[in-house]
């Protein structure tokens, strides 16, 4: 497969978190499916920003990540999809506690895709939503390179 969390080769009971920045976040993907991906994160003082409340920066990678997984089982071993775009909205500050993402497609084209992520807390209320558009490439093997 063309990403490694597509495997389910890593992490609590092959979902997650994976090496990365998934791992710094402390992620873990409870539901892993190409039309629908949940993951949960707990919040830890390392996640908050100076006035105690989780960093705006937490929820735009939860969005980022959820909506690339979700992108990568669609897209499987066609290639590889990249984010090009993310807008998360922050809707209410949260302390501690965890937090749930979960990440729907809106749109799967041949060379792009739209996914929505809404994250709540353990109320169910609503914390942040967000939205990927996410490339389809062939290879994402040239990307981040310097040109000789």
């Amino acid at each position: 497969m063309s990403d490694p969390r597509a495997r389910g080769d890593a992490g609590t009971g092959g979902f997650g978190p994976w090496p990365g920045f998934d791992t710094t976040l402390g992620m873990n993907y409870t539901e892993l499916t190409a039309d629908r991906v949940t993951a949960t994160c707990k919040i830890t003082p390392e996640l908050q920003q100076p006035y105690g409340i989780v960093h705006g920066g937490v929820y735009c990678a939860l969005v980022e990540s959820t909506a690339s997984t979700g992108a990568a089982l669609w897209f499987g071993d066609r290639g590889n999809v990249v984010g090009v775009s993310n807008h998360t909205n922050f809707l209410r500050a949260k302390r501690e506690g965890v937090l749930t993402a979960t990440a729907t497609p809106v749109h799967r084209g041949r060379t792009q895709q739209l996914w929505q992520v809404v994250i709540t807390d353990e109320d169910g209320r609503d914390i942040a939503r967000g939205e990927v558009r996410l490339a389809n490439l062939a290879s994402a093997d040239g990307l981040g390179r310097e040109d000789k």
